[in-house]
């Protein structure tokens, strides 16, 4: 009852000082576009590591390639309409999170079901048109973030970043599987493995940026429960696996593997670089900038290779 008369009063104080967005920047909002735009790129990338791996030729898969792409837009896009309900009263508390439509009350509760409901269910159709594969790895994405991870760890456990972790790796299988469903090749679980081990370091500096939010939102995020130098080390725990994973790539491609190595080593340096225990919230900011650019990059590296190399085959 108290989670539930904190987020109305922080509510009343959001509309008291903010005028309503247009309804499709609302809707926008709530199924987290910026979420969808980077794991689309993951899809596309898992795609196009299969096109290279198996030889495939896209005008023959077209149909199923954009099938697939706008269905999973519409499961994650259902995945941040399913989770900005669900976290409506710690959203309230936090600054970043607070005007968000959900918890405003520009998006209700029935229309963000709706929406969700929507969603899930026209993704999954085209998805199974693509691939019943996609459609499943699809599905369980969804489940695994909004069960294990937003109604089960992220509010009980220091832990809920590894689980959420999970969720956040299954994209590229998507795209894989509207290619093959021949699950062998070590390079997808190369990728998969690096996004699982990537959310680390990149959460753990998101929670440190807004330590003070996530502490008075009762979220237990590592480094408010255990502290910062505990997430800097962790952090450099999971950049060092990081760094060793990128031998997985090797199958794929060693020039591939090489890139991949020296990306994952320049964030570990940075790290070790730019970390001062008297400006903690700088680092994090610096290491947050540099995870995106991280992750980009591993993306282009593939997605160019798998292009070039494929039209010079």
């Amino acid at each position: 009852m108290e989670s539930e008369q904190m987020m109305i009063n922080n509510r009343s104080q959001a509309n008291l000082t903010l005028e309503y967005k247009p309804f499709s920047k609302a809707l926008g909002e709530t199924v987290k576009t910026g979420i969808i735009r980077s794991n689309m790129i993951a899809v596309f990338t898992g795609l196009c590591m299969a096109l290279y791996v198996y030889d495939a030729s896209i005008g023959e898969h077209w149909l199923a390639i954009l099938a697939s792409l706008v269905g999973s837009s519409f499961i994650i896009g259902a995945a941040g309409a399913f989770n900005n309900l669900y976290d409506r009263d710690i959203d309230a508390v936090m600054e970043r999170t607070r005007n968000r439509p959900t918890v405003t009350g520009q998006v209700d509760t029935r229309t963000g079901l709706a929406l969700g409901i929507f969603l899930t269910v026209a993704g999954t159709l085209l998805l199974l048109f693509a691939s019943p594969m996609a459609a499943l790895f699809a599905l369980l994405g969804l489940f695994l973030y909004m069960i294990p991870y937003t109604m089960w760890t992220k509010r009980r456990t220091v832990y809920n970043t590894e689980v959420g972790s999970i969720s956040g790796a299954v994209p590229p299988l998507i795209g894989w599987s509207v290619i093959s469903h021949d699950y062998a090749h070590a390079g997808i679980w190369a990728l998969v493995i690096t996004m699982i081990l990537w959310q680390m370091p990149h959460f753990y500096c998101i929670a440190i940026r807004r330590f003070d939010e996530y502490k008075a939102a009762g979220v237990p995020m590592l480094p408010v429960v255990k502290g910062i130098k505990r997430a800097y080390t962790q952090t450099n725990v999971y950049l060092v696996l990081l760094s060793a994973s990128s031998f997985l790539f090797w199958s794929f491609s060693p020039i591939v593997a090489v890139i991949v190595l020296l990306i994952n080593l320049a964030w570990l340096v940075t790290s070790f670089k730019t970390y001062n225990p008297a400006e903690q919230k700088a680092w994090a900011t610096k290491m947050f900038i540099f995870s995106i650019q991280h992750l980009i990059l591993v993306y282009l590296v593939i997605v160019l290779y798998s292009l070039i190399a494929k039209a010079l085959l």
